[in-house]
């Protein structure tokens, strides 16, 4: 197949590409570069198959060329994190939403085989129950957390009226090897792992007792790719490790010190990911533990010995606003 992932010099991405040329298929990876890095595609850079298109979603004639003749899209491009959604929703917005109609746009006038797109867990916001299936409240807490939901929204309701045959992805918790080390503060493994190679000690949010639903990357990839391959439509689907883990086991596995400090208001105290609809439908499962995942990032730590170390005092200011709103 002619394969276009949006996004795909990101974290995910990349490992999308990765896996789509290594099955055989054509890939062209569009990605503006605003967080996503070439390092990420040099596996593959040099392969027949392979094109990359530097672009922005927020513009859509100069992202009309990539997708010639295409047969799968896979959507990843977008904003993540929260701090900054709080601060400048409008950007939210024209990458999130009004990015995500573009890339609709193009691949209905290209006449794109199947649709795949990167959703996020956060759409639940505090979930009443867990594990958490895909019939559960809409609940977005923040703008990074909507703007994700709305562009969901206009894909399904895309394949309903367009009849392009489409899938979202609801992941939860995503980490592994070139997730992203600059930028705002985020995720906790990128946080954790600059203070490991730096000796300070692990920044714990509350008492640390919190548990996510960390999913390895390749297993998230391998979502994506069942889903393309699959006749299924119009459906939404999470995409979980199935199971959930404490941070104060990710500290045990990374080791060394802790300082606590406040929990964050917005934040649930639990993500666990009812996984049995994928399972079901796509006869996909994960394959990699926490333990195994964690290894994995162990071995390539030296990624993030260029990405900001993080302290009580810079955390601070970094989610002031975070505060300020959502308290």
């Amino acid at each position: 197949m002619r394969c276009l992932v949006t996004g795909g010099a990101g974290f995910i991405g990349s490992h999308l590409v990765e896996l789509l040329i290594n099955e055989g298929h054509q890939v062209v990876a569009l990605d503006n570069l605003s967080s996503g890095r070439l390092k990420n595609l040099r596996v593959v850079s040099s392969h027949p198959s392979f094109r990359f298109h530097e672009s922005d979603i927020r513009n859509p004639s100069e992202c009309k060329v990539a997708f010639d003749s295409v047969d799968w899209v896979f959507h990843l491009a977008g904003l993540a994190d929260i701090v900054p959604s709080i601060e400048m929703p409008e950007q939210y917005f024209n990458t999130n939403v009004t990015g995500t109609f573009n890339v609709l746009q193009l691949a209905k006038e290209a006449g794109a085989k199947r649709f795949l797109y990167a959703a996020s867990s956060s759409s639940y916001g505090i979930p009443d129950t867990y594990p958490t299936n895909e019939a559960s409240s809409i609940n977005p807490q923040y703008p990074y957390a909507l703007t994700k939901y709305m562009g969901e929204e206009l894909v399904i309701h895309w394949s309903e009226v367009y009849k392009i045959p489409s899938i979202s992805l609801r992941l939860f918790n995503v980490y592994g090897t070139r997730s992203r080390t600059t930028g705002t503060y985020g995720a906790v493994f990128g946080v954790f792992l600059a203070q490991k190679l730096n000796n300070k000690p692990y920044t714990v949010v509350g008492d640390g007792t919190q548990t996510r639903d960390f999913t390895y990357v390749t297993d998230v990839a391998n979502a994506f790719y069942s889903a393309a391959k699959s006749d299924i439509s119009g459906e939404v689907m999470n995409v979980g490790s199935g199971n959930h883990y404490s941070v104060n086991r990710l500290i045990e596995l990374l080791g060394g010190e802790i300082e606590f400090i406040p929990k964050r208001p917005g934040e649930p105290d639990c993500t666990f990911a009812d996984i049995a609809k994928i399972k079901e439908l796509l006869n996909w499962i994960p394959k990699i533990t926490l333990e195994e995942g964690v290894s994995k990032l162990l071995e390539s730590i030296d990624d993030w010995r260029d990405a900001p170390v993080w302290n009580r005092c810079s955390i601070e200011k970094a989610t002031k606003t975070w505060f300020d709103y959502l308290t």
